[in-house]
């Protein structure tokens, strides 16, 4: 009977451990599919302007509509989960997504930013829920598993940054067959989730939705995470949509402008790997939040007095600060929420402000230059975000919880 309970008991814990493995190889791959839609875009800035003669603050449009839908649709993905449960909403998340990146492929203006619409709604889920799962799953582990996570996204965001040229020049795919090829993986993601299902069962959280929200917005800590999330992803999004456009300005090609914005997204990998394990050891953030600003602070003052020098050095300072303060704010939701629930609750909130603010980035940054004619001033917007960032940070690292 004793051999029969031990051989069972180590059945349920390899089941255990197997289930856990599938879990996170899930959220990898879902992790993976949040950031090509949209770093595919900056490099193909040129071309898509070239074939539509759109204007450079229409351009930002196809970056910031993604923003505004995760500031729209992440307040309400507690009212989804609840519906859904966390698998459900996933699941639903990776289909729209492969649905969005096919239609941006359709030889029509509407198109695109119809595609983009859905591209925007689907991450939003995805963004809001990944913190979630890690503090349902993995709370005791929560630094780890947010760092293989943010380094998943950062390298989504790398590997599309550095091939979608490629793949409409030399692959012969065009830009609209190169922002098209990222259903792909979205359409794998889908299978892959899909025996999670079971796995996650809906949210049982009684308290109403309304009485969630009205507590959060009282909140002075939540108002910190959020402007931080806010902020560093309003720089995140202006490197990402910019940074090959600036490049070119300053006589290097095309090619190379989007390899030099994929190192930075490589470098994001390293800092988002590093930077959440380190935080997440310790009781109070602030001091890794003051490490990580005054390198972007070098950083961008390197890129506004740019040589070539020195260019690769700016490149991945950037980046890796980026990629670091992303996922740092995500480690932040975890560290002060209680539970699975008020995870989501304060992801959602927390990412609906943070990139409603965001959302005002690349086409602001876009819009500045075209009133300038020159970098110099959107770069030092930059500087200033850099100075407001500090001192959400300093609230958000405090070592304390949502009351």
């Amino acid at each position: 009977m004793e051999t029969s309970t031990t051989a069972t008991s180590t059945l349920t814990e390899s089941q255990a451990r197997s289930e856990k493995f599938l879990l996170i190889a899930g959220i990898l791959l879902v992790a993976v599919n949040l950031r090509p839609a949209l770093a595919s875009v900056g490099p193909l800035i040129g071309d898509i302007r070239q074939a539509t003669g759109l204007s450079n603050s229409m351009l930002g449009l196809l970056t910031t509509i993604p923003l505004l839908a995760f500031g729209v649709i992440s307040t309400l993905t507690p009212l989804f989960t609840r519906r859904f449960g966390i698998g459900g909403t996933l699941l639903g998340a990776m289909a729209l997504l492969a649905a969005g990146a096919g239609l941006r492929s359709v030889s029509a203006i509407a198109a695109l930013y119809l595609g983009t619409v859905f591209v925007g709604i689907a991450i939003a889920f995805g963004n809001v829920l990944l913190p979630s799962l890690v503090k349902r799953n993995f709370s005791e582990n929560s630094g780890f598993v947010t760092s293989l996570y943010s380094s998943g996204m950062g390298l989504g965001a790398s590997m599309a940054a550095g091939i979608s040229v490629p793949l409409a020049a030399q692959f012969g795919l065009g830009w609209r067959g190169s922002l098209g090829v990222w259903a792909i993986p979205a359409v794998l993601a889908f299978f892959v989730w899909w025996p999670q299902l079971q796995r996650l069962p809906k949210s049982e959280n009684k308290r109403s939705y309304k009485e969630t929200m009205k507590d959060l917005g009282t909140s002075t800590l939540a108002w910190q995470v959020a402007l931080f999330m806010g902020l560093q992803s309003f720089t995140f999004y202006v490197v990402l949509a910019w940074l090959p456009a600036i490049l070119v300005d300053r006589g290097y090609n095309s090619t190379y402008s989007g390899w030099m914005l994929s190192l930075s997204q490589a470098m994001g990998i390293v800092g988002s790997l590093i930077i959440p394990v380190v935080a997440g050891r310790k009781k109070d953030q602030r001091g890794v939040v003051t490490f990580l600003l005054i390198l972007e602070t070098a950083g961008l003052a390197g890129l506004l007095f740019v040589e070539s020098a020195w260019l690769i050095l700016w490149v991945l300072v950037i980046g890796f600060v980026l990629g670091g303060s992303f996922g740092l704010a995500l480690l932040f939701i975890v560290l002060r929420s209680h539970d699975a629930d008020s995870a989501t609750e304060l992801s959602g909130m927390s990412q609906s402000i943070g990139y409603l603010v965001a959302a005002t980035g690349p086409t602001l940054f876009g819009s500045l230059y075209d009133f300038t004619a020159g970098w110099t001033y959107p770069i030092l917007l930059l500087l200033v975000v850099v100075v407001l960032k500090f001192a959400m940070g300093l609230g958000a690292g405090r070592a304390v919880m949502l009351s």
